[in-house]
């Protein structure tokens, strides 16, 4: 029996809600021991053929291949789990991947923006937003929530408009595995949202509009391109959602500008969220639920930022430090 792709890939999206980030990545992973399956048989391997040699043999392949242990770390999980369900749906009578030892990954502490770095950002942002650029109100909208809710960037693309609050300070939105939480925010961020809603968005939205007639005087496809906004909350600059692409572009070239060599992409303002929440004496459990980690173990990583801070003030401003 052949390995069933995509029944795999159904039960990751639908019983275990994995993002389609986190499938790609173990479609990627798959593809590729398939593919060395196949260079050791001369043939499309089967379903008998995944035994604990394979699995062993495709990970220190990618060990000698000089891949980061967090990779070799991210294959390991994807081989358990093809093993589990091989097991688990009588496709095999035993799960060989009980006895693949996972490399552990490399722990690197997260890094994080100054009080007066988030600043400098969030100012730079106002004064461009302030010319009414619908775009600039746009992107200062967005760098207020990503950091005034410490959200994923996933989890921002994906907000529409009945999900942001501007009444409660709330919004909700969908993590991993297909949680739903509901996160607050604060005031500047609340003004950035409410400028972007009344003059940022309609401006984006009118854009898009009119290039869609275009297109159609043209005979071409309208709806070719981004497509509707529908209830997208964020619009990209051709009408459609926001793209997470786009954010990832936008944070790092802000990041970039900051003196040093300091975090880059939308990651680096949730990191720097939480560790000034708990620099602020916020409650470990409380900045879990706001980051929506399932383990407490995920968010005491910040714990340790906010140690090492510590002990970088102490070294540079004690006397006898």
């Amino acid at each position: 029996m052949r390995v069933d792709v995509d029944a795999f890939v159904e039960h990751l999206r639908h019983a275990r809600g994995l993002s389609e980030n986190t499938l790609r990545s173990y479609l990627s992973d798959l593809a590729d021991l398939l593919a060395v399956a196949g260079q050791r048989l001369g043939r499309e391997p089967q379903t008998a053929d995944v035994d604990l040699e394979l699995l062993r043999d495709w990970l220190w392949r990618g060990t000698e291949a000089g891949l980061a242990r967090t990779t070799l770390a991210r294959r390991s999980a994807s081989a358990r789990a093809l093993t589990r369900w091989l097991e688990e749906t009588g496709r095999t009578g035993v799960d060989v991947g009980l006895r693949l030892r996972a490399p552990k990954a490399e722990s690197h502490l997260p890094r994080v923006l100054t009080t007066a770095q988030t600043e400098s950002v969030l100012t730079s942002l106002a004064v461009r937003a302030e010319a009414d650029d619908a775009v600039a109100g746009r992107d200062l909208a967005v760098v207020e929530l990503l950091y005034g809710s410490a959200l994923r960037v996933s989890e921002l693309v994906g907000a529409d408009l009945g999900d942001v609050d501007l009444d409660r300070l709330t919004v909700r939105v969908t993590g991993k595995g297909s949680r739903q939480r509901v996160v607050p925010f604060g005031v500047p961020a609340a003004e950035a949202l409410h400028r972007y809603l009344t003059r940022s968005r309609p401006v984006l939205a009118a854009r898009a509009a009119a290039r869609a007639g275009a297109a159609a005087r043209a005979g071409a496809d309208p709806a070719a391109g981004a497509g509707p906004a529908g209830d997208a909350f964020f619009l990209g600059a051709t009408g459609g959602r926001l793209g997470t692409r786009a954010v990832h572009r936008l944070v790092s070239g802000l990041l970039s500008d900051l003196p040093g060599s300091g975090p880059s992409g939308p990651h680096a303002l949730r990191h720097t969220a939480a560790t000034h929440l708990l620099d602020g004496g916020a409650d470990l459990r409380a900045v879990q639920e706001m980051l929506g980690h399932a383990s407490l173990g995920t968010t005491q990583i910040y714990t340790h930022v906010s140690t090492e801070r510590l002990r970088e003030s102490y070294r540079t401003a004690h006397p006898r430090a």
